[in-house]
């Protein structure tokens, strides 16, 4: 089984190399700002409680971050260190990393050696992968936090929120019956709108569908004094994902991968054509503008805060900074939909917590307490404002609810209200594959190939259809029983 643990390290390593640089690494999951603070080369460790209330040494439990940046990071530091006050008996250490590839490629090898971590942060579309890891006697890597808990409603006095986590999440991270890790920073796909340049225009509400859409950007060209372009957002394969959900269409078979494992792709579908030749028609007729790279998430929030655009589809992840940051009239709204096709539901985007397995019983409770704190209520609604993921729990949504922070803060409610308006199908769900992270490359690069080069969308996807069905099949060759 040792080999098993080192070609799924290969094909991590490999999903990494083909990125390249940081403007198209997936250093943060879907719906993820890309950190504003560069993480030094290596990974970077809060400082040590040592020893515990009575005097003793404290039981250390590490907690990998795939955050660098100073609030997302911050945040986790600070509940590391009310943990540690609470409960002195052990100490979490928090270690940040640059991307979520790093984590999950550090914690393979710290398996390897014997020294793993015991809480990692890994996003969505690598679940399955996460799922599939083993270590060198062939047993899984991490271990379900479901299971773990065993039922439980408390541990070590802190409450169990597993129960209360929202319904886009828990159906999400939902497999074969079990929360194998606890859900974190969850996000879903949102329009926000220049509400000034729409009204100059004449445009009271943001547009809703994709003619609608049109017909604003048709109305913006118009005015003498408007932007240079209409819409942006960047060209990431998760943007394809939500529109696809949202048209009740599967990226993969056997339901997206929840029946079963997913062995096939669906590339050229109807859906797929639908979207990505509409976000071509935007591209060709000006109203759309592309920055030139992939994974743009700071260049398409640029050109929205100068006023370069009115428009811009971007993750809910980023409602605080947009409020905060914009010079303009800003106002969140549901991505739109193709009125052609009725709505489904959009999906989610973000990152969970894996425990690991092999620990002895008093630190898997310490393990297993401190993520229960770490998304108690008081902590999600806090985690929400500071940057726009949604309130994890339904009882941290009634807390912001009852504070009137949503009448404060109206865009924050508007990912939620989205997720809550989904269906509850296969599709709206969004998809488990063998090398997401691979495939989304695939279907990334067939896209900028079509913005950028004027090549035919049905031959383009096409060809990227038999590339992802390669790379799926092949890793199902070594994982798939």
């Amino acid at each position: 089984m040792k080999h098993r643990l080192l070609i799924l390290l290969t094909i991590l390593a490999m999903v990494a190399a083909a990125c390249g640089d940081d403007s198209s690494t997936e250093t943060t999951a879907a719906g993820d700002q890309p950190a504003t603070t560069q993480a030094p080369d290596t990974a970077t460790t809060a400082a040590p409680a040592t020893t515990a209330g009575g005097g003793g040494e404290a039981i250390n439990i590490d907690f990998w971050v795939a955050f660098s940046d100073e609030a997302r990071l911050g945040f986790s530091e600070e509940k590391a260190a009310a943990f540690n006050a609470k409960h002195p008996e052990y100490n979490v250490e928090v270690t940040s990393f640059a991307s979520y590839n790093d984590a999950f490629d550090a914690a393979v090898l710290a398996v390897d050696s014997g020294e793993p971590p015991e809480i990692i942060h890994f996003f969505e579309a690598a679940t399955r992968q996460a799922l599939d890891a083993v270590d060198a006697s062939g047993n899984p890597i991490f271990k379900s936090v479901t299971d773990a808990i065993g039922g439980r409603t408390d541990i070590l006095g802190e409450p169990v929120v597993l129960d209360d986590v929202v319904d886009a999440a828990r159906n999400y991270y939902t497999v074969d019956g079990s929360f194998y890790s606890m859900p974190w920073n969850t996000s879903t796909t949102v329009m926000f709108n220049n509400m000034d340049i729409l009204n100059a225009a004449g445009i009271t509400e943001p547009p809703a569908t994709w003619g609608e859409v049109e017909a604003a950007c048709e109305a913006i060209a118009a005015l003498p004094d408007g932007p240079s372009a209409c819409i942006t957002w960047p060209n990431h394969s998760w943007f394809v994902e939500q529109s696809l959900g949202q048209q009740g269409e599967l990226l993969g078979n056997n339901d997206n991968g929840r029946s079963d494992r997913a062995t096939e792709v669906y590339l050229t579908s109807d859906g797929m054509l639908n979207y990505v030749n509409w976000w071509k028609g935007l591209s060709d007729s000006g109203y759309y503008t592309y920055t030139g790279l992939q994974r743009d998430w700071d260049g398409t929030s640029n050109a929205y805060l100068a006023e370069e655009v009115a428009m811009l589809i971007y993750s809910s992840s980023d409602t605080t900074f947009f409020d905060t940051n914009a010079s303009f009239t800003n106002q969140a709204s549901f991505m739109p939909y193709n009125e052609n096709v009725d709505y489904v539901g959009n999906l989610i985007g973000g990152a969970t917590l894996w425990m690991l397995d092999g620990m002895d019983a008093a630190q898997e409770d310490g393990a297993l307490a401190f993520l229960n704190f770490f998304s108690n209520p008081e902590n999600a609604a806090e985690w929400h404002q500071i940057t726009g993921y949604i309130p994890i729990t339904k009882t941290a949504e009634a807390q912001l609810v009852a504070d009137g922070w949503y009448e404060e803060s109206p865009n924050s409610k508007v990912a939620s209200d989205q997720l809550a308006a989904a269906e509850n199908t296969p599709a709206s769900l969004g998809a488990l594959l063998g090398n997401f992270v691979g495939i989304r490359d695939i279907i990334t690069g067939a896209i900028e190939d079509i913005l950028v080069n004027d090549v035919d969308v049905t031959e383009r996807l096409t060809q990227a259809n038999e590339e992802a069905n390669r790379s799926l099949s092949e890793y199902e060759q070594l994982f798939g029983g």
